[in-house]
């Protein structure tokens, strides 16, 4: 347990994501901040923000508000990775963890001050020198007059004894929030446009920045060299990016969507286009993007429907957390939930995504990211990659590149890949190029109607080791050779629900559809040739059970290809 002392324990009423009404009056308050011997000057190397998928080794949370949510958070997160728990009475939060049946183990106690669970936006950043060398942390003006709060980086560098980097002296000074932050993990970062307005030289800005001195700063002390801004939305009160938007990978944005014309949905698409329209992904390539909904409340109301306090919940999906092979989502209703689970699912390969019930934490516009924090790694091993296409080359090898990165640099690069869904082969990869950390490898070429499942495993000097997808062999990339056939479609299949099972499968498939809506259906089983070896008519309803036999069928991969309209998706099947 660690004691910071010099600063009398938190007793505050339960504080908003934004300002209380009470806090309005505060902000030109000159309130100070804490320096625990932080560095206010940039780092003299060049340094690298790591993106959330990267592993961590801790999670932060506050615990003070919202007890049960905090607590789940705790639940999952420490089978993953450390979780520090800033509190003011570790043996409290003790009890209250093992009287619900929650492991003590992997949970470490900060005792110290605070104002409010908010952390994400107070909470440090964390930044590596030479991309992969040491762990940094950086702290940023905080933007509430909440001083205990805007402490906890200094704390937290203490306790893990890692230096920390400070932008809270002239002419390094700047104003910032966590929830209005992303980044590639490759020096693009996403915010919005309140990263201009927080530092104008009112309120809690020592002094007025430009958006080039924003920029500089950000590129000297966290690597970003491309900063993408978008204007803010009507109705999230907080302008935190967070509440709309995340990057799932290098080049996968997830976007909430609304219905036509409701809510922020307008001015989140012309920021989404303005992103298409200027910028590509770290690849050279244009973002993909990943719809997701963004449900009504309780009362069947949006952000932009009610009066006064009885507006609609801004309820979101994208306010999730990675926790190394976890995802946290918030969840709210589950008419709506199984949709945002499904399309997780289906974008985040091999991850355990669990969902935790948030409706009165978004009520103070906040959910499950805006109350966690990671702490990176102490000895990250790099592994990025641009996941192949589906391709109609069935003659030549297939080229994988990946930049793989270790500050003891790499042994060992392996591809594994497999084509029946059971066995991994292996393919090694070597370096072509030192300067980039570029390693290329090949799959074999494979012949028409193969599916090509892979993932890349890397071993450094030291012995650490990785994979990406972080969830191998769990979680893996694949691309099909040969006709390209229709992934699941997130925004046309919006509201049907499925399950295929038992998968591999040794007798009877089992394939369950619902929908909310009248639709027709129907579907084929097509071998790796191609060839149609079962096929089952559109009839129509809501809800579809069909039973397929498959005792007959050779062992194999086979494509359940199903249509409604003029939209299809295919899923694979693995017969035993």
């Amino acid at each position: 347990m660690f004691l910071y002392s010099g600063i009398s324990f938190a007793q505050a009423p339960v504080l908003p994501n934004g300002y209380a009404p009470w806090e309005l009056d505060l902000k030109r308050c000159n309130i100070p901040y804490y320096s625990l011997n932080g560095i206010v000057t940039p780092p003299q190397s060049p340094v690298r923000a790591s993106a959330e998928w990267e592993e961590i080794d801790a999670l932060m949370v506050t615990w003070t508000s919202y007890i049960p949510i905090v607590r789940d958070i705790v639940k999952y997160a420490r089978e993953e990775c450390d979780v520090y728990i800033v509190c003011d009475d570790s043996n409290s939060v003790k009890s209250n963890l093992i009287t619900n049946g929650i492991s003590l183990e992997n949970i470490f106690y900060i005792q110290t001050a605070f104002n409010s669970i908010w952390i994400r936006d107070y909470g440090p950043w964390n930044i590596y020198k030479n991309n992969t060398d040491s762990l940094y942390l950086i702290d940023w003006v905080y933007n509430r007059p909440r001083p205990e709060d805007d402490a906890i980086p200094g704390v937290m560098a203490e306790y893990a004894d890692l230096p920390i980097y400070q932008t809270i002296d002239v002419p390094y000074d700047l104003v910032h929030t966590g929830g209005n932050f992303m980044t590639d993990g490759w020096g693009t970062g996403f915010s919005s446009k309140l990263i201009l307005d927080e530092n104008d030289g009112y309120d809690f800005s020592l002094s007025a920045k430009s958006e080039s001195e924003i920029d500089s700063i950000m590129l000297q002390f966290m690597g970003i060299n491309r900063y993408i801004k978008m204007e803010t939305l009507p109705y999230d009160e907080i302008h935190h990016i967070d509440m709309h938007l995340k990057l799932l990978d290098e080049e996968t944005l997830l976007v909430g969507e609304y219905p036509e014309g409701v809510a922020d949905g307008p001015q989140i698409e012309e920021n989404l286009q303005y992103i298409l329209d200027n910028y590509n992904s770290v690849f050279g390539t244009p973002y993909k993007v990943v719809r997701i909904p963004m449900p009504p409340d309780f009362e069947d109301q949006y952000p932009d429907e009610g009066a006064g306090w009885n507006t609609g919940d801004y309820r979101t999906y994208t306010n999730c957390v990675f926790i190394n092979k976890t995802v946290l989502v918030p969840v709210y209703e589950e008419q709506y939930d199984t949709t945002a689970i499904r399309i997780l699912k289906a974008h985040l390969p091999g991850y355990n995504v669990v969902g935790i019930e948030c409706n009165d934490i978004i009520q103070s516009l906040g959910a499950i990211h805006c109350i966690t924090k990671e702490i990176s790694t102490n000895d990250p091993l790099v592994i990025t990659h641009q996941p192949l296409a589906d391709t109609e080359n069935s003659s030549s090898d297939y080229v994988v590149n990946s930049w793989i990165l270790h500050k003891d640099g790499i042994d060992v690069s392996t591809i594994f890949y497999s084509t029946d869904g059971i066995n991994w082969l292996s393919s090694e990869m070597v370096l072509t190029d030192a300067a980039l950390n570029l390693w290329t490898g090949y799959i074999p070429a494979q012949p028409m109607g193969s599916l090509v499942e892979y993932y890349i495993y890397a071993k450094a000097n030291n012995g650490k080791e990785q994979v990406r997808p972080i969830t191998a062999p769990d979680g893996f990339w694949h691309f099909r050779v040969g006709e390209i056939l229709a992934e699941i479609s997130t925004d046309d299949f919006l509201d049907i629900a499925f399950n295929v099972y038992p998968n591999p499968v040794v007798d009877n498939l089992h394939f369950y559809a619902s929908s909310d809506d009248f639709i027709e259906l129907g579907f084929v089983i097509k071998d790796i040739t191609g060839q149609i070896i079962y096929q089952q008519p559109e009839i129509s309803g809501t809800d579809f059970n069909f039973n397929i036999p498959m005792q007959t069928f050779p062992s194999g991969n086979y494509l359940l290809q199903y249509y409604s309209g003029n939209t299809t998706a295919t899923i694979k099947v693995v017969k035993l």
